[in-house]
Formats: structure tokens, C-alpha cells, sequence
């Protein structure tokens, strides 16, 4: 089933050779206290622990050096709900490009400045992501850039599924790994790597309980849209876009559940995360560990939770943590 996938397993080991050096292969740590809630080995993958401070760097990097030289000098421009604008702007200033970054007024100001600092042109476009991605087909349309897409792309599926390789090396004997699933990319990577190399390992999907497209799009039996709504989670809001190519196909084929968190799951889950595991992470990196203290994982065998990134505002970390804050609520500008 995964070779006739739009990413193979072999599609991302050719990325794993392609980034070597260029993102961190990142630690993957035992939960004594997890461990007891789930009554199983649980392992936390500290992907959060990344250079950029999510997993994104892995396929925007690997997306950047697909690329050729001539594609490369015209720049690179993404729709982003913050972390892959990150990670696409680092990854661009690598190669010495030049990165444009499309994003809502519901991106948290704390990742709208990370980006404008590694130097990218950064457009705050409507409030969801489908209204930013307009503005990114403009400018390929009548500036020439290059789009790099968030999720929906195989190079950028295949650099993340890279994480999907260190985990089984790291963990052979997985029985399930929980991915936090917005568009898919994450989930869809992992999934193929997972497993292409260990079939009977469980891959379950992890997101919040409103706007949560790609559950409702394979509901559905295709794509849809769902009104993109203020999260904890904000990392996994957005569409998973009406023409998807790549990563509905995958989830649908390889994910072998989807289960919803609320956002005091996701809450108590970031705090857990503080408190327990001395870790922070943002409301999108805490939904392993949310669903584990929700008890709505049940472990047959070792379990890998994926804490997915950390760039979460301090002030509403904070807020969270002293139980002042169940749900981030953007301004904008």
C-alpha cells in the first residue's frame, strides 16, 4: 500500500540523505510519569528540540534544496499558520534565498516576528490560512515566486516523515506513534515512514476539536473547508486546501485513527508537559501528551508522542500554566 503512495519510503530516505547536517536528528526520551497514566512505555519524540523550534525545518528544508538554482533566485513564498514561515525563512536564508510568508491575523505575534527576524517579507493577509494562500497564488501568479506549500507538497511530506525514520530506529518496537495532524504533512511523512518499515505499527492522527479540517474532510470522503477558529492548538488550524494532492490520500490511507482533543485537554496537556516532563511546548506539541492524560490512547506496546514544536507566546504559556488561560485569543492587528 505505502509504495503506491504520492511519497515512498525510499522518497524519504533520499531526503534523510539530503538534510543530514542541516536539521537536528532530535532526542527521543522515556515518561515514567505518562508511562503510568497509559500503562505502557510511553517515549516522547522532543522534536520541539529542532533548530527552528518545530518540526517544519525538516521539509522546508528538504523542499528548499529540491529546488534548482534558477527556481531558487526567483524566491520561495508559503502560506503559513507561523512555524513553516519560520522554517521556510531559515531554510531560505540558508541557500540564500529569499522567503515571502502569507499569514492570517490569527498567527500569534511571537511567530509573526520570528519570521520577520530571519529577514522574510511577511504579508498578514484576512483571518484563515485559505485567505493567505490566496495571496500566495497571486504573488506566484504575477511575481514568479516559487511556492513552497506548508504541507501539501512530497518534498515537504518526505522531509518530515524523516522524523518517522529516527523513531523507529530509535524505538523499534513501537506499537503506536501519535502525530499531531493539521493539514497533514506531519502525519502523512511519519505514517509512510513508520510504516513502510514497521506495518503493524499504530499511527494515530492528534488535533483539536474545532476546525479540525482534515477529520472533516475524511468524513466527508474528500476535501473541505471548516471555519479555521482561535486555539490553543493554533498550529493545527487552516484548511488542508480543496485541490489536496498529497496528504489527504495519505492520511486517509495510513492513519489508523483521528481523535479530537478540547481545549482543556489541550491545556492540562501543556501543563503536564511544564510541570512533569520539564518541557514547553505549544498547544499543537501538546496534544500527545493531552490525549495520553485524557485517556483516550489505549497502549498494547510502547508509545512514541510526538512533541511537535515550542514556539508558543511565554506570556500565554504562562497564562496556561497557572491555570489563568484555556484559550489563545489573537488581537490581530
Amino acid at each position: 500500500m505505502v509504495s503506491t503512495l504520492p511519497v515512498s519510503l525510499e522518497d524519504i530516505r533520499a531526503a534523510a540523505r539530503r538534510i543530514a547536517g542541516r536539521v537536528l536528528a532530535t532526542p527521543m526520551v522515556q515518561s515514567a510519569s505518562l508511562g503510568e497514566l497509559a500503562g505502557a512505555p510511553v517515549h516522547l519524540k522532543l522534536e520541539h528540540h529542532q533548530t527552528t523550534g518545530s518540526f517544519k525545518l525538516r521539509g522546508a528544508t528538504n523542499a528548499m534544496l529540491s529546488l534548482s538554482p534558477a527556481e531558487r533566485s526567483r524566491g520561495v513564498v508559503a502560506a503559513s499558520t507561523g512555524n513553516h514561515g519560520r522554517a521556510l525563512a531559515y531554510a531560505a536564508k540558508a541557500e540564500g534565498a529569499v522567503a515571502t510568508i502569507c499569514m492570517s491575523r490569527l498567527v500569534p505575534e511571537n511567530k509573526v516576528s520570528e519570521i520577520r527576524r530571519l529577514g522574510a517579507d511577511v504579508r498578514i493577509v484576512g483571518s484563515s490560512q485559505d485567505e493567505a494562500q490566496q495571496e500566495v497564488d497571486r504573488l506566484v501568479r504575477e511575481e514568479g515566486l516559487v511556492m513552497v506549500p506548508p504541507f501539501d507538497h512530497p518534498d515537504v511530506v518526505a522531509g518530515q516523515g524523516t522524523m518517522g525514520l529516527e523513531i523507529i530506529e530509535a524505538l523499534p518496537e513501537a506499537a503506536t506513534v501519535l502525530v499531531p495532524l493539521s493539514g497533514g504533512g506531519l502525519a502523512a511523512g511519519v505514517a509512510a515512514a513508520v510504516k513502510g518499515i514497521s506495518p503493524t505499527t499504530k499511527v494515530i492522527g492528534l488535533t483539536m476539536e474545532k476546525g479540525a479540517a482534515m477529520k472533516a474532510s475524511l468524513d466527508a470522503g474528500r476535501p473541505v473547508q471548516v471555519e479555521e477558529v482561535a486555539s490553543l492548538a493554533d498550529s493545527l488550524g487552516g484548511g488542508i486546501g480543496l485541490d489536496n494532492r498529497v496528504t489527504f490520500a495519505m492520511c486517509r490511507d495510513l492513519l489508523d485513527e483521528i481523535i479530537l482533543l478540547t481545549e482543556a485537554e489541550i491545556a492540562a496537556g501543556m501543563r503536564h508537559a511544564y510541570a512533569c516532563e520539564r518541557q514547553v511546548v505549544e498547544g499543537a506539541g501538546a496534544v500527545g501528551i493531552a490525549a495520553l492524560r485524557a485517556g483516550k490512547i489505549v497502549g498494547n506496546g510502547p508509545i512514541v508522542a510526538i512533541l511537535s514544536g515550542q514556539n508558543v507566546d511565554m506570556e500565554q504559556h504562562l497564562r496556561v500554566i497557572n491555570g489563568t488561560q484555556s484559550l489563545y485569543r489573537e488581537e490581530g492587528p
